[in-house]
């Protein structure tokens, strides 16, 4: 995803912006970004996020520089605290269509064996398909993925036109156990729902 480094900081006409403070409850310093930013060491605010808010589309936050390490995905809305305080080093604005969003579930590697259309926040632990994914496609929208009912275990972000055809090599990830939790942008808030539910987040 292109991003221009001179245009880190709030240009005040956009909808889509993040408002990040250094301590909870939007205490202390605060910046605000309007795009993507690779690392926020260069802007004097690496690793020192507590609180956020959100308009408009979601974010990524990353703990590594260059959109690395663990993602964090925030929808529109306010968080007085994170899971994660001190320990962000990159944003992303989702920048996708996220109305519509379809992802498309495999048994096996290599986008084989019996498959899944998923188009909402799904949770696979109450059907057929729950400890059976190795492989997808992402035909729109953006998607968070997580092992575990709750939001919890291995989690990751699935792009408009990801093809991840093995999850046990792509993304070292030893037992083929998901419960996908999707997510697809607009106007929803950061609530986190049920546990273990592809869900449609608002605009990522």
């Amino acid at each position: 995803m292109p991003y221009a480094p001179h245009q880190y900081l709030l240009g005040s006409s956009t909808m889509n912006r993040i408002t990040v403070y250094e301590r909870a409850n939007f205490e202390g310093l605060s910046r605000e970004f309007t795009c993507d930013v690779p690392d926020l060491h260069e802007l004097d605010f690496g690793n020192c996020i507590a609180s956020l808010k959100v308009e408009g589309q979601p974010w990524i936050a990353y703990t590594d520089p260059k959109y690395e390490g663990e993602p964090y995905a925030f929808e529109e809305g306010e968080y007085p605290s994170v899971d994660q305080p001190n320990s962000f080093s990159a944003l992303r604005l989702v920048h996708h269509e996220l109305g519509d969003p379809q992802i498309t579930l495999y048994e096996h590697p290599n986008f084989k064996g019996a498959c899944k259309v998923v188009t909402e926040e799904t949770n696979l632990a109450y059907g057929y398909f729950n400890d059976r994914v190795a492989s997808h496609v992402v035909q729109r929208g953006v998607w968070l993925l997580y092992q575990n009912p709750g939001r919890g275990g291995w989690h990751c972000l699935a792009w408009p036109g990801e093809h991840l055809a093995d999850y046990k090599l792509e993304l070292n990830f030893q037992s083929r156990r998901e419960r996908t939790l999707s997510w697809r942008g607009q106007g929803t808030t950061h609530d986190p729902g049920e546990p273990g539910t592809p869900r449609r987040a608002g605009s990522a």
